[in-house]
């Protein structure tokens, strides 16, 4: 009879895992009866520092009279930074890059021939005090950047996050636990088993300004959002 009992409670407990997203598992191990639950939990919190490209394309008849200008501007902006505070430490170059820029005859009754000489500059720039991540920004503009992208932003230290993501995950899984362990009319014993995973995500920040940028602008308005850590845990119960 006790056997049928138990026979019942398995074929009960599988048919509501698609429900709960969980793992039955009425003998374990060693004849230890067992329940495996997956919990999720997430925490999120406003970022406090922040990275962003900035570069500069400039446009000349020889690659050397186009390097020079670029140089310079770099130079101009890399002035900038030390003003708002920016260490050389935490400058990188990110790009750099020189093609021709080529004319064709609409006739089409030549070759295409090179008119001038293009170089791409970028570095990317790491912001540890994000309320100035405007201000650096318009610095470098003014100083000639026209091109600004892939803004990110992070958070220095993520462990109190994740350690109130791990927090919701638990409990998470725990009434996970309880919800089948009251369908199969068992109740939950100790921990057997514990197992985390851990993931993060960052927003996409929005500025009120365009890739291509003018030479001179007020700060811009950035939207931080905030950064999200997410945990999962799977824990297995003794049942009783």
């Amino acid at each position: 009879m006790k056997s049928f009992v138990w026979i019942l409670a398995a074929l009960l407990a599988i048919a509501v895992v698609g429900l709960y997203g969980l793992v039955a598992t009425p003998y374990g191990a060693g004849g230890t009866r067992s329940i495996t639950v997956i919990g999720s939990g997430e925490a999120a919190g406003p970022p406090d520092q922040a990275s962003i490209n900035a570069g500069v394309q400039t446009l000349a008849p020889t690659v050397s009279e186009s390097a020079e200008e670029n140089q310079a501007i770099i130079e101009r902006m890399m002035q900038a930074l030390k003003v708002e505070g920016v260490e050389d430490t935490d400058v990188q170059t990110a790009d750099y890059s020189v093609w021709p820029e080529q004319q064709r005859d609409p006739r089409g009754d030549a070759e295409p021939g090179t008119t001038a000489y293009r170089v791409n500059n970028s570095v990317r720039i790491a912001v540890k005090d994000i309320g100035r991540l405007g201000k650096i920004i318009a610095a470098v503009t003014d100083a000639g950047a026209n091109a600004i992208h892939g803004i990110s932003f992070g958070v220095e230290d993520t462990a109190a996050l994740e350690a109130r993501a791990r927090e919701a995950a638990m409990a998470d899984a725990r009434t996970r636990a309880e919800a089948l362990a009251r369908l199969a009319g068992v109740e939950l014993g100790k921990v057997l088993e514990i197992s985390v995973s851990s993931g993060g995500g960052f927003p996409v920040p929005k500025a009120s300004g365009s890739r291509e940028m003018a030479m001179s602008v007020a700060a811009p308005g950035i939207s931080s959002g905030q950064l999200s850590v997410a945990v999962q845990v799977q824990l297995t119960y003794e049942i009783r």
